[in-house]
C-alpha cells in the first residue's frame, strides 16, 4: 500500500538525542521513516542541535516511489554532447532514459587515467593539458570534494541526488543540507555512468577535442573534431565547462552569441580544521557524530557594491593545483569523503563585474584572469617553485611583507612562498584586506600566524555566457546549439550543472517527442 505520508518538519533534537525516540514519543504507531532533510543548527546565539524534517508510515505503508521511469521516444536521431562532465553526463542519462542513445565527446580522459596524468602533476609539475584537474571524465567537479550543495531552486534536484545514489553515492546525500560525496567517492560513480550509457547504445569518444561547430545557415549540423573526423546531428549540447577557452574561439569564430558574464577571483585560505571545529561546535567540537565543521562567510560593501565571499570550503581537505596552461597557476580544493585531514580550505573571492571593468570586451574577463594566473606561475619560478603553489601567510599578506618562516599545508604540489599582496591591482588587494578583517570580527582567529593563503582562485565560473533562449534552452543565434552547464554560464558546481544538463535533454526531448508524434 502506498500513501501520502504524515510529514514532520523541523523536529529539533539535542546532539546527543535518538532521533528514533523522538518519533516514538510524538507518534507511537508509526512502522517506519524516511529522513527528508537533516541539518545542524550551529548559530551562536542558540544551543547547537540537530534539525530534521521526516515523513513518517504505518504497517503495510510504504514510501511513494518519488520518480517513475519516463516514457520511451521513438527516434533514430542521436544528440551530440561536448563534454562528460556533471552537465554533459547528466544530459546523456537523461537522453538514455528516453530511449535516445547520443554521442559524447570528450578531450580528456577516462577518470581511471585521468587520475594518473593529474598525479603526474602534483608531483612533478609535467602538465598533460588535455587531461587535468579541469579535463577529462567527470569535469573540474571531480577533483572539488564533490560537494553537492547548491543555491539555486530546481525540481530536478532531488532528481540528481536519487540518480547520484543509485550509481552508489551514500544514501545521504539525499537529505542531509550539505551533501557531499569526496572526491575518492565521486570517482568510482563516473564508470558506473560511463557503462549505464554504454549499455543503452551511447558512444563516448575520449581523448577527443572538438575543434569545431559545424553549421549551415544558423542551423548547427555537427561537429569536427581535432582528428578531423565529421560528426553530424540536429541537436548539439555544448557542456564544456569553465575552463575549455579555446570553444569560445570557436563559437566566436562562427558568430554564436555571447555576452561577457561578472565572476569572482581571489585566495584560498587553509586553517587548522581543529579551529573550525572549536569555533562552530564550540563544546562539542570533538563530537564524531558532527564530522568536520564548514563555515560560510559574506562581505558587501555597499559604497562601491562588492561582494567578497566564502566558495568551495572544503573542511577536513586539501588544496589543488588545478592550472590547465604551463605558464599559469590555479588553486583549488576538495576534500575526500571522510574529510579527515587536518586542515579545512575555502576560497575567499570578490566579485567581478564585467561591464564596470572590461565594458564591450567580451573576452575582457578571460584576459585578466589569464594575466594574473600567469604572474602567480612567475611568482613561483623566481624563487626556483617549479610547481608548487604560490603561498603566504595571511598577517604577511595584510602587513605587506615576505613569508620568512617554513609554512606547511595540504597541497600535494608543495607551498613557495611569494607576495600574494602583489598580486592583484590595488582595489581588489584592499577588498580582500576589508572582508580578512570583517571576518575576523564574525569568527575570532580567521586573522591568524598559522592560517596560510594559497593563488591563484580564479576559475570559481566562466567569464562568458553563451546566450539561449529562456524556453527553449537553444542558442539564440543558433539553432540545434544547445549551451549548457557551468561553461555556457548557467550553473556553479556539480549540482546546478547536473540539473541544468536534464533540462536541456528534456528540451530536446519535448521536440523529438513532437518529431515522433508528427511522423506516427
Amino acid at each position: 500500500m502506498i500513501f501520502m505520508a504524515k510529514q514532520i518538519k523541523d523536529l529539533k533534537l539535542g546532539i546527543d538525542e535518538d532521533l528514533e525516540e523522538k518519533l516514538r514519543l510524538l507518534e507511537p504507531d508509526f512502522e517506519n521513516y524516511r529522513i527528508i532533510k537533516k541539518s545542524v543548527d550551529a548559530r551562536t546565539k542558540q544551543k547547537l542541535h540537530w534539525v530534521y524534517s521526516v515523513e513518517l508510515y504505518k504497517s503495510g505503508e510504504t514510501p511513494e516511489e518519488r520518480f517513475q521511469d519516463p516514457e520511451p521516444i521513438v527516434s533514430t536521431t542521436r544528440p551530440i554532447i561536448i563534454g562528460t562532465g556533471p552537465a554533459g553526463l547528466f544530459a546523456a542519462i537523461r537522453f538514455a532514459e528516453r530511449g535516445i542513445a547520443c554521442d559524447l565527446f570528450e578531450r580528456g580522459s577516462t577518470c581511471e587515467k585521468r587520475i594518473l596524468a593529474i598525479n603526474k602533476y602534483w608531483r612533478y609539475g609535467v602538465l598533460n593539458e588535455e587531461d587535468n584537474v579541469c579535463y577529462g571524465e567527470g569535469g573540474a567537479g571531480l577533483y572539488s570534494d564533490g560537494k553537492l550543495v547548491t543555491r539555486i531552486k530546481s525540481p530536478h534536484i532531488p532528481y540528481v541526488m536519487k540518480r547520484m545514489v543509485d550509481f552508489g553515492a551514500p544514501p545521504e546525500v539525499e537529505y542531509l543540507a550539505n551533501p557531499h560525496i569526496g572526491s575518492n567517492k565521486i570517482r568510482r560513480l563516473i564508470p558506473k555512468m560511463r557503462q549505464y550509457l554504454l549499455d543503452r547504445g551511447c558512444q563516448i569518444h575520449f581523448n577527443t577535442k572538438v575543434t569545431d561547430i559545424l553549421t549551415k545557415d544558423q542551423q548547427t549540423v555537427g561537429i569536427e573534431t581535432e582528428q578531423g573526423q565529421q560528426h553530424f546531428s540536429d541537436f548539439v549540447v555544448l557542456a564544456t565547462g569553465h575552463s575549455a577557452e579555446d570553444i569560445f574561439q570557436v563559437l566566436r569564430r562562427k558568430k554564436v552569441k555571447m555576452e561577457g558574464k561578472s565572476f569572482a577571483m581571489g585566495l584560498r585560505v587553509e586553517h587548522p580544521q581543529d579551529w573550525v571545529n572549536k569555533t562552530q561546535y564550540r563544546e562539542h567540537w570533538e563530537n564524531p557524530d558532527l564530522g568536520a565543521a564548514n563555515y560560510k562567510l559574506a562581505y558587501h560593501n555597499k559604497r562601491e557594491d562588492v561582494g567578497v565571499y566564502s566558495f568551495c570550503m572544503c573542511p577536513g581537505g586539501y588544496v589543488l593545483s588545478s592550472g590547465t596552461s604551463a605558464g599559469g597557476v590555479v588553486s583549488n580544493g576538495m576534500s575526500n569523503f571522510n574529510r579527515n585531514s587536518k586542515y579545512a580550505n575555502a576560497a575567499i573571492v570578490v566579485s567581478i563585474d564585467h561591464e564596470k571593468l572590461f565594458g564591450d570586451n567580451l573576452f575582457g574577463g578571460i584576459d585578466f584572469r589569464n594575466q594574473l594566473e600567469q604572474k602567480a606561475f612567475q611568482m613561483v619560478q623566481e624563487h626556483d617553485g617549479g610547481h608548487k603553489l604560490p603561498a603566504q601567510n595571511m598577517i604577511d599578506f595584510l602587513l605587506n611583507r615576505s613569508t620568512q618562516s617554513k609554512m606547511q599545508g595540504s597541497s600535494p604540489s608543495g607551498l613557495q612562498s611569494a607576495r600574494l599582496d602583489q598580486l592583484f591591482p590595488d582595489n581588489i588587494y584592499l577588498h580582500l584586506v576589508e572582508a580578512f578583517e570583517r571576518f575576523q570580527n564574525k569568527m575570532g582567529g580567521f586573522i591568524d600566524k598559522h592560517a596560510t593563503l594559497y593563488g591563484i582562485e580564479s576559475r570559481t565560473s566562466c567569464p562568458i555566457r553563451v546566450t539561449r533562449d529562456k524556453e527553449s534552452l537553444e542558442s539564440t543565434s543558433h539553432d540545434g546549439l544547445y549551451p549548457c552547464g557551468e561553461g555556457a554560464g548557467y550553473a556553479g558546481g556539480i549540482t546546478s550543472a547536473a540539473c541544468d544538463g536534464v533540462r536541456v535533454a528534456d528540451s530536446i526531448c519535448a521536440v523529438l517527442s513532437s518529431q515522433a508524434v508528427a511522423e506516427a
